[in-house]
């Protein structure tokens, strides 16, 4: 069946920005003066941002209060998204071919709406979309499907039509339970989870420009 409708989410399939949520806690910390713990990322990653706050506050005996160290982090992650932050080699290429070909795509991401939409203009993708949608905004995370349901009825297409392109082996996992087909792109954060995510996957992309070579061949 001919594809009509991708999904696609933002941080670590089109840009390469897993980094900067990876490092966030120790960069803040040492900003403020303080040498983060070994192993501070896998703590704080469960956390979002107001625990992660919560928790260096706590631990390194921060004086700014739990609201300061949240907008210092979003400060920082925003500069990323509209100063630094670049899309995954051959991104551009493949979105260009989808489009020529008729497919209709959107962005389903966990990042804030305004900071996504300055990283996807800034790196030129925007056009590619027919819009975004944000799991603030729907109200749920990627362990739910809400946000790729939503997104398939602004697509106008079914889920037989539809692929939902993600890195993270939560999302990919929930996706395939709600009956998308799925293609997996590598990222390295995800590096660990690599041989589950590929028996998960229908598809799996390790490079966008690998994916194209060989599909010129």
């Amino acid at each position: 069946m001919r594809l009509e409708g991708a999904i696609f989410d933002m941080d670590g399939t089109l840009l390469d920005s897993t980094d900067v949520w990876q490092n966030l806690g120790s960069d803040l910390l040492r900003e403020l003066g303080k040498e983060p713990e070994e192993g501070l990322t896998e703590k704080l990653l469960p956390l979002g941002l107001h625990g992660s706050a919560a928790y260096c506050r706590e631990h390194y005996g921060l004086t700014q209060s739990e609201d300061e160290l949240v907008s210092l982090t979003n400060a920082q992650v925003d500069h990323f998204y509209r100063e630094e932050v670049q899309p995954k080699p051959g991104v551009d290429k493949f979105l260009s071919i989808l489009k020529m070909q008729g497919v209709w795509m959107y962005v389903a991401t966990a990042t804030d709406r305004t900071q996504a939409e300055a990283a996807l203009r800034r790196t030129g993708l925007w056009d590619y979309f027919r819009g975004i949608m944000t799991c603030t905004e729907v109200g749920d995370s990627k362990c739910s499907p809400l946000i790729y349901e939503k997104c398939l009825t602004r697509l106008r297409c079914v889920k037989p039509q539809c692929v939902v392109f993600e890195d993270s082996l939560h999302a990919i996992r929930t996706a395939k339970n709600a009956g998308f087909r799925v293609a997996a792109v590598y990222d390295a954060a995800s590096d660990g989870d690599q041989d589950t995510i590929r028996a998960l996957a229908d598809y799996y992309i390790r490079s966008y420009d690998e994916f194209l070579s060989a599909d010129g061949e």
